[in-house]
């Protein structure tokens, strides 16, 4: 089932005492961020993570996922709050910190292949052994009403929003805002790195195919393929006028990522900063009377990789 309003008003509701309602910060020439880095496990994921968990019920093989660090995390997180064990499958890219972090919320660690698509398939198996409940990382209708959360609960902030920029996996994110956002005029700007451009790619072919992963954000954008249940919301919105599709290079992510630190003291992954990546490298250029938001996703990272050599604020 395609989640709408009402799904998301749903999870929202169920997921109330479970996730943090994030602040907004505005920035001068960047627009408002919606500080999604400071939820739960340092990403938006644990929406999605709760929502599914509580949504269907967890038996006494508890829970299994796959995912490039963030997913993982929030899952690991989630169990651990509602007293269940978890099994995380990770590919062999994914960062030390985020499986030191999914470590850390008590789960079981297993690197399953090379790639995301190679440990999901190892999870999945996993999964038809024991029983556990799977929760996807983007292609579940609860976990897209999980992620919808986020839209929901900026709105209430910001009303006023003309336009959102949002970073792009496997696309649970972007369909669950998508979804809360189908009649609200608003334009949503979907922002991938140039080595995973697997929306890109789909709205190119008319529907989900095989794209390249690779590059600074693989961890955390690098899906082979957006997900299925997602794509009708997107495509819709694109027919729409109203979702636009940009490429950004790892260059402009890094650097994204350090003006985060030098003018906010906000350490962002590379996925976590790719929305910003696209404002302040200008593959995304505001139109006239654009109130722009943007969505910063994720905090999973070394510090030292991000302020290491960045510049300090003057004064």
């Amino acid at each position: 089932m395609i989640p709408d309003r009402d799904a998301i008003l749903t999870a929202a509701r169920r997921i109330q005492g479970d996730v943090r309602r994030t602040p907004l910060l505005a920035m001068p020439g960047w627009g408002l961020l919606k500080l999604e880095l400071l939820q739960l496990a340092g990403s938006f994921k644990p929406r999605g993570a709760f929502n599914r968990m509580r949504a269907a019920g967890v038996g006494a093989a508890g829970v299994i996922a796959a995912s490039g660090g963030n997913h993982g995390a929030a899952v690991a997180a989630a169990a651990q709050s509602l007293g269940v064990a978890a099994e995380i499958f990770v590919p062999e890219i994914a960062a030390e910190a985020k499986r030191a972090l999914i470590r850390g919320f008590g789960a079981r660690l297993v690197v399953g292949g090379a790639s995301y698509d190679e440990a999901r398939q190892a999870s999945e198996a996993r999964a038809a052994e024991t029983g556990a409940l799977m929760v996807h990382a983007y292609d579940q209708a609860e976990v897209l009403a999980g992620q919808g959360t986020v839209a929901a609960e900026w709105a209430t902030q910001a009303p006023d929003l003309t336009h959102l920029l949002i970073a792009v996996g496997g696309g649970g994110l972007l369909g669950g805002i998508a979804a809360w956002h189908a009649a609200s005029g608003v334009t949503l700007i979907a922002v991938e790195p140039e080595g995973c451009p697997g929306l890109h790619a789909a709205l190119a072919a008319g529907k989900p195919v095989p794209a390249p992963v690779g590059g600074l954000a693989a961890d955390s954008l690098g899906a082979r393929q957006v997900g299925g249940l997602m794509f009708p919301i997107v495509a819709r919105l694109r027919a729409a006028g109203r979702l636009e599709s940009v490429l950004v290079a790892d260059g402009a992510i890094r650097a994204a990522q350090r003006a985060l630190w030098a003018e906010a003291r906000l350490v962002a992954e590379p996925g976590g900063a790719a929305a910003l990546a696209a404002l302040l490298s200008g593959a995304w250029v505001p139109p006239p009377g654009a109130r722009v938001g943007v969505l910063v996703c994720g905090a999973n990272t070394d510090p030292g990789s991000v302020a290491g050599d960045a510049p300090c604020p003057p004064g």
